[in-house]
């Protein structure tokens, strides 16, 4: 059971997870309305950003792998250390998400077929789990930071592989896209 002072910080963590939760969401659909391609010029090709998500995705993924390793190896305070650099990254990675679907503009994928069904399939789950899992990920990585292990290790048995998921399929849907980038 909780303490009184563990609850109220409890309650505070959860009002503080929601909020900064339903801002990055709002923040990314409302951005995702507005398209400044072509009309900022910063003098270089606004798809790097695109190519730099990638490059943090499969890091991210590699971190995760890395931080479930050390973990299973009881070596919690590097896995601590590799799990903080896989929330760093994600955070730099939405900057960068923002970015580069604010300047560069949307890429439609134009081919039709098998390679089109699978394109959007892993789009239409890779989009709404990334979404959903942000505040499953910050309330496991509160329950850590405040030494409530069992409670972390519930919530990461299922937000887990959802994060390795999306991490993932941001490469792929990159590797699908990026060759029609103008």
């Amino acid at each position: 059971m909780l303490t009184p002072s563990l609850q109220k910080n409890d309650s505070k963590a959860k009002w503080l997870i929601g909020v900064f939760s339903v801002i990055v969401f709002a923040v990314v659909t409302v951005l995702g309305k507005y398209n400044l391609a072509g009309k900022v010029n910063l003098g270089f090709d606004l798809h790097i950003f695109a190519k730099a998500n990638a490059i943090m995705n499969a890091t991210v993924a590699v971190l995760l792998i890395a931080g479930l390793y050390f973990v299973k190896q009881r070596n919690y305070e590097l896995h601590k250390k590799i799990m903080l650099a896989a929330m760093v990254l994600s955070v730099l990675f939405l900057v960068s998400y923002i970015c580069h679907h604010l300047l560069a503009g949307e890429t439609r994928y134009p081919e039709t077929g098998g390679n089109r069904t699978i394109y959007l399939l892993i789009l239409i789950t890779h989009i709404p789990l990334a979404g959903l899992a942000l505040p499953f990920i910050l309330f496991a990585a509160y329950r850590a930071l405040i030494g409530e292990y069992e409670q972390h290790k519930k919530i990461v048995r299922i937000i887990w592989p959802v994060w390795f998921y999306v991490a993932v399929t941001g490469v792929i849907v990159y590797l699908m896209i990026s060759p029609y980038y103008t």
